[in-house]
């Protein structure tokens, strides 16, 4: 097995804060699985597989990186009433899953109320973007520093296999490809006959220190998730916002402002947070599809890619359709595909 990424040429933590072509740069690990509005669907049963193998995934990658732990619970709050009302439906109908309604509070933030995840939360990108790596290294993943510039078939129908040509110009054959290459998917499928477009929406991070506001997090969740904002408290006095809310492949600092100055109200602390670090990545959303795109476009070539806002969420789910497909598994009553 080889996995082809440039970025592995470098270390998890290092290189400039800018924006890539990818979302990891910009994640905050959140995993939303649970509070999840819809009940059916090929997005819920994700969810849900996701949820239910990333305890897994945790207890063995630990032993890799003992510093990687789901941090829990994620409260998101209501906007209004109406919104309170379907929070209330969804912890009634989903007690079994952790899920119950938070009341009118007014520590840490005062609200008319809202919905608390028990196993929802988040996992910090960097440990666990460490914790693959050495994990690939234990069951001997032969890593690739190159990127992939095309895709070409060279078996035959019977024997299909796909060689892999790299800015290194060199051209390695295999049985089967996977491509998660986000953004650059395009261009690796267009020239097979294949159209999966995707466009990019920009990712954004502000590490804020206060200089008003909580003295510490005690009263605090690991996520607090409003008006499509996720809040992520850090030591004290230092805050993670962030949130997916640009179309483009360019970072606004009106947007940054934005974020800050939208939640100014009910947060009012914020207005004077100094903003210690920035930082920025592209997800992939899929067009005139749902995300993500996890499909077998011809024998050996394989899709997974376009998750947009749910990369780290999906992971598990998505490695196991991986998995089956591979090796000719039914996905079982999971149907994910």
């Amino acid at each position: 097995m080889c996995l082809y990424d440039p970025r592995l040429a470098v270390a998890v933590d290092s290189g400039p804060n800018t924006t890539e072509r990818n979302g990891s740069s910009a994640s905050l690990g959140v995993l939303m699985g649970n509070v999840y509005r819809r009940h059916s669907g090929r997005g819920w049963r994700l969810r849900q597989r996701s949820m239910a193998l990333w305890p897994q995934w945790i207890k063995a990658m630990q032993r890799f990186e003992p510093a990687l732990q789901l941090d829990s619970p994620l409260i998101q709050l209501a906007d209004d009433d109406d919104g309170l009302k379907r929070m209330q439906t969804l912890a009634e109908r989903r007690q079994g899953l952790g899920l119950q309604l938070v009341p009118a509070m007014d520590k840490p933030v005062a609200c008319i109320g809202g919905l608390c995840s028990e196993r929802d939360g988040r996992l910090e990108p960097l440990v666990l973007q460490r914790a693959l790596r050495l994990a690939m290294a234990r069951v001997s993943v032969r890593k690739h520093p190159s990127k992939v510039l095309n895709l070409r078939r060279t078996g035959t129908n019977r024997c299909p296999r796909w060689g892999v040509e790299t800015d290194r110009e060199d051209c390695r054959d295999y049985e089967a490809v996977v491509i998660c290459t986000a953004l650059n998917s395009e261009a690796l499928l267009a020239p097979l006959g294949h159209q999966r477009a995707m466009t990019p929406v920009l990712g954004q991070v502000i590490d804020l220190e206060l200089k008003d506001g909580p003295a510490d997090w005690t009263d605090w969740p690991a996520v607090l998730s409003l008006q499509g904002f996720n809040l992520v408290p850090q030591q004290p006095g230092r805050l993670l916002l962030g949130a997916t809310l640009e179309p483009g492949d360019q970072a606004q600092p009106r947007c940054l402002e934005l974020m800050r100055s939208q939640l100014g109200s009910t947060l009012p602390w914020l207005r004077t947070a100094t903003p210690i670090e920035q930082w920025s990545g592209l997800r992939a959303r899929p067009v005139d599809r749902p995300a993500p795109l996890l499909e077998q476009l011809e024998p050996g070539l394989l899709l997974a890619s376009g998750h947009y806002r749910n990369g780290v969420l999906l992971a598990p789910a998505t490695a196991e359709w991986v998995e089956t497909t591979l090796t000719d598994e039914p996905a079982g009553s999971l149907s994910i595909s």
